[in-house]
């Protein structure tokens, strides 16, 4: 996300931690606002023309100079990306399950991309879809996907990244679903948790930047204490576990990862109403970073994956850290728009789970 960050003048970036480039990026402002704040100067930066002069300064410092220099430089670097991605291939950890000729992959099989048409891959319970999931299962882990959306006019098509169980039967499984929206309108993020075949845990938030836009970070932390969703190392959900009182939690079965685009216009848009318009199609989503950090379980019994070997099961990862419940405040507060826990009219009480 390398747009125009504004006025230099205004501190809006420095004190917040969720500006789409991270921590380097705001290292680069901060370079820049103290070399021209030293000679009382503000103006407006846009990265995509770094390589122009500054105009109104006619004097530049060489600390100004650097600076540019090493802007530029940082610029070319985000734009090589693609032709530079690290890890592993699909083929290593993935399998293609659905739509195999709407499934495309460049980078030596590093980045895949998911094509979704009227014509996608084989009718699975009635819908058209395309995707992968990993080959082995897991007990436990921290697991990530890197994710490019599909954009505009993409309502009633929806991409997802997820843990299921094998079996249907008391199925276990926590889901990451993009539900796309008309031009215009911002996506929604449902996260749901299926625990032993029971779910309407839904909860839905708008996303504070526009996902179609770049590739952005997704990630479920599962161990024996909390089930973590995060967006770009944002807690955007918790779900703790309450097996003491009586609630499910997934623990007795191991898991695969999953990642599909599908035709959901039977309930992802206006609850249905918004179906898939497919003359904007192909619709396409991209996908990359597919290392596994998951403890492999082969059989029902994944005890050996509750070991402090592995690092997301020790103490630190048991509960989110006070910077960490801070945004996860934050979220709730500023981009929820649907949580199960407070819907009254649906459940007639709180679930037991609840709050989280």
């Amino acid at each position: 996300m390398l747009g125009d960050l504004g006025d230099l003048c205004s501190d809006k970036i420095l004190t917040n931690p969720r500006v789409g480039f991270g921590s380097l990026l705001m290292y680069v402002y901060v370079l820049n606002v103290s070399a021209l704040k030293t000679k009382g100067q503000c103006h407006s930066w846009d990265l995509k023309s770094v390589s122009q002069p500054l105009k109104g300064n006619a004097g530049q410092t060489a600390k100004e100079s650097h600076v540019l220099w090493f802007v530029s430089v940082l610029v070319l670097a985000v734009k090589g990306v693609t032709s530079e991605l690290k890890g592993p291939s699909i083929s290593e950890n993935y399998q293609i399950t659905w739509g195999n000729d709407h499934v495309f992959t460049s980078n030596q099989g590093r980045q895949v991309q998911l094509s979704l048409d009227q014509a996608s891959g084989h009718i699975y319970y009635f819908f058209q879809r395309a995707g992968f999931e990993s080959k082995l299962s897991y007990g436990s882990g921290f697991f990530h996907m890197n994710i490019k959306l599909p954009g505009s006019n993409s309502a009633g098509v929806v991409t997802a990244f997820y843990l299921r169980s094998h079996s249907e039967y008391r199925r276990d499984e926590l889901d990451f679903e993009f539900l796309g929206n008309k031009e215009g309108k911002p996506y929604t993020l449902q996260t749901n948790v299926i625990t032993e075949g029971q779910g309407n845990r839904e909860q839905r938030i708008h996303l504070w930047f526009d996902p179609t836009a770049a590739y952005h970070s997704y990630r479920i932390l599962w161990n024996q204490h909390q089930i973590v969703f995060f967006v770009d190392d944002v807690p955007i959900r918790v779900f703790k576990n309450k097996q003491n009182i009586g609630v499910g939690y997934p623990s007795s079965q191991p898991l695969k990862l999953v990642a599909s685009l599908w035709n959901g216009d039977s309930w992802a848009t206006d609850g249905g109403q918004t179906k898939v318009n497919w003359t904007y199609a192909p619709f396409k989503a991209g996908f990359r970073s597919f290392d596994i950090y998951g403890c492999q379980s082969h059989g029902s019994s994944s005890t050996q994956c509750l070991s402090s070997k592995f690092y997301w099961n020790r103490e630190q990862y048991w509960a989110l850290s006070p910077s960490q419940e801070k945004d996860y405040q934050w979220v709730k507060t500023d981009y929820m728009n649907y949580d199960y826990c407070t819907d009254w009219k649906r459940f007639g009480a709180i679930p037991p789970e609840c709050p989280q």
